[in-house]
C-alpha cells in the first residue's frame, strides 16, 4: 500500500459555526479498528474555558494503521473526513 492521506474538515468537526462537538459525536473513533484517530483539546487553545467545544478537535495521527475501508468516512454525520493515497 502507498501513503494515506486522511483530511478532516475542522469547520464541520468543532471549532466553528454549524459544527459538531467531537467530544459528542466521536463516530470516527468508534468506527476505526485499527484506532487512527485521537481525540484531543486543540493546542494553543487560549479560552478559559476547557470544556467549550470549540477548543476539541479529532485528528488522525496514525495514517500508516489506516486500512481503507473507508468506515470513518461513512460514520461522520458532518462529512467532515476525505481519505485519499
Amino acid at each position: 500500500m502507498g501513503w494515506t492521506k486522511i483530511d478532516i474538515d475542522q469547520k464541520k468537526c468543532g471549532n466553528a459555526t454549524g459544527g459538531i462537538d467531537p467530544r459528542e459525536c466521536g463516530m470516527c473513533l468508534k468506527t476505526c479498528d485499527p484506532t487512527v484517530f485521537i481525540r484531543h483539546e486543540t493546542i494553543g487553545a487560549t479560552q478559559k474555558n476547557r470544556y467549550d467545544p470549540d477548543l476539541w478537535q479529532v485528528t488522525a495521527v496514525w495514517t500508516d494503521l489506516c486500512t481503507r475501508c473507508g468506515k470513518c468516512v461513512k460514520a461522520c454525520p458532518q462529512k467532515a473526513i476525505t481519505v485519499t493515497w
